[in-house]
């Protein structure tokens, strides 16, 4: 996993020439079967500053398995702990107790087998379309080959075929995240963690990107841990919703979604079809309801 925002500016990295052949699905994708998260009473705490000195209790006795392969989605108030309870599955952030276990080993920094896609893009201006996608794979010595092998199978399949050698400048706000999302998947995680990636897009690019992700991660089906403050988006993408209580954070309900959709998850179907279902606006109520009710106005 590579935490963008702290790396700092090196040389350009020379583009390996592409494979005639087009790769196939198996020798892509074939890899260990995805990783199921448990989170083991954790809670973290953070310290004061000033003369005060009060730390806050962030999140608080947060106890929950994730299934290999699970779409699991966050929601809460603002400020309850979603984003930290992604950092620690990451391992960007170290609980003050308790542990986050992936496949049954704890997890104790950044690693390959994690990726994050961030609010932000993250994308280097100074890199091509191809070159931001590859960069993970560079830095953890993945041979040239199996990077062209790896970025040809998701540049198609991220809608990116055409832009390879554009930088992030000349793309849209859906296309940088679409480089973000395929950066992710070419290190074929067994964890992709989301903080809320289509926050910055406007309506219409965030409909689309939603149902692009289902059809991408459909693919690989990688474990998902997805943090997001649209409970429609939730509703809509997600196996399991977890809502979260306001800070401290704790969890509030697990909402299983697969008990109203059946074996036919609806996010295979395009939202604007979706949105039309009753069981699905009267799933969506739910969820807001429990989340209004933690909403504190200052």
């Amino acid at each position: 996993m590579i935490a963008l925002p702290n790396l700092t500016r090196s040389g350009a990295m020379q583009l390996a020439d592409a494979p005639n052949d087009a790769p196939t699905v198996a020798a892509v994708v074939a890899t260990e079967p995805p990783g199921g998260v448990r989170f083991d009473k954790v809670s973290i705490r953070f310290a004061g500053s000033g003369r005060a000195q009060t730390s806050t209790l962030a999140v608080d006795d947060f106890a929950l398995d994730v299934v290999a392969s699970e779409f699991l989605v966050i929601v809460g108030p603002s400020g309850c702990g979603k984003s930290t309870i992604l950092s620690m599955a990451a391992g960007l952030t170290v609980p003050t107790s308790g542990a986050v276990l992936l496949d049954g080993s704890r997890i104790r920094g950044p690693g390959p087998d994690k990726a994050v896609v961030f609010q932000g893009f993250s994308l280097f201006p100074w890199k091509t379309v191809v070159e931001n996608i590859e960069f993970g794979l560079v830095l953890n010595g993945v041979p040239a080959a199996e990077r062209a092998r790896r970025v040809d199978y998701y540049l198609p399949i991220t809608g990116l075929t055409g832009f390879e050698h554009h930088y992030p400048r000349q793309l849209s706000g859906g296309m940088q995240q679409r480089v973000a999302i395929a950066r992710s998947l070419v290190l074929r995680p067994r964890l992709l963690l989301m903080d809320e990636p289509f926050a910055a897009l406007d309506a219409q690019n965030r409909t689309v990107m939603q149902e692009e992700l289902v059809r991408v991660w459909s693919e690989y089906r990688p474990t998902v841990i997805f943090v997001t403050h649209s409970v429609e988006e939730a509703v809509f993408l997600a196996d399991r919703v977890v809502v979260m209580t306001r800070r401290p954070g704790r969890i509030k309900r697990v909402i299983d979604v697969r008990a109203t959709t059946g074996s036919e998850h609806w996010r295979e179907a395009p939202l604007d079809q979706v949105q039309r279902r009753s069981d699905f606006q009267d799933l969506r109520a739910t969820v807001w309801s429990l989340i209004r009710d933690d909403i504190v106005v200052e």
